[in-house]
């Protein structure tokens, strides 16, 4: 799937299916041009996972609100295409705090929660998620 990869500037979608969020993109205000690419990446109507190399920790309060009121309402379109969030965490502790995090946010939006130590196996989780929706 080709994307205009200038109109992204929050998700990496060079090797898409497997979509990075760029954290560092995600100043205050960025909210809309989430919005508007997860709209776009929806739209394509193929599987994707989005991967979180850093957490990013520090949002803007209507930042989060912005984004939890559109997965709120676009959850099932997304549900569909999404085929996971996959959080990337080398420390262990903090691995096991992202989780419990994690945990409520796939309850909340019904969007599969992954957090793994490495690239690497942030690669193995997506393909095999992506190989299993064909």
């Amino acid at each position: 799937m080709a994307f205009d990869s200038h109109s992204f500037i929050l998700h990496d979608v060079q090797a898409f299916p497997y979509v990075v969020f760029r954290s560092a993109a995600a100043t205050p205000g960025y909210a809309a041009q989430w919005q508007t690419e997860m709209d776009a990446l929806v739209a394509c109507g193929l599987p994707f996972v989005v991967v979180h190399e850093q957490i990013h920790y520090d949002e803007a309060h209507e930042d989060r609100k912005t984004r939890a009121l559109w997965l709120k309402h676009n959850k099932d379109a997304l549900g569909r295409v999404c085929r996971a969030l996959i959080s990337i965490e080398p420390d262990a502790q903090q691995r096991e705090n992202v989780r419990a995090f994690a945990a409520g946010a796939q309850k909340a939006f019904g969007i599969r929660q992954e957090v793994v130590a490495t690239a690497e196996e942030a690669r193995d989780v997506a393909r095999n998620l992506i190989v299993a929706a064909f």
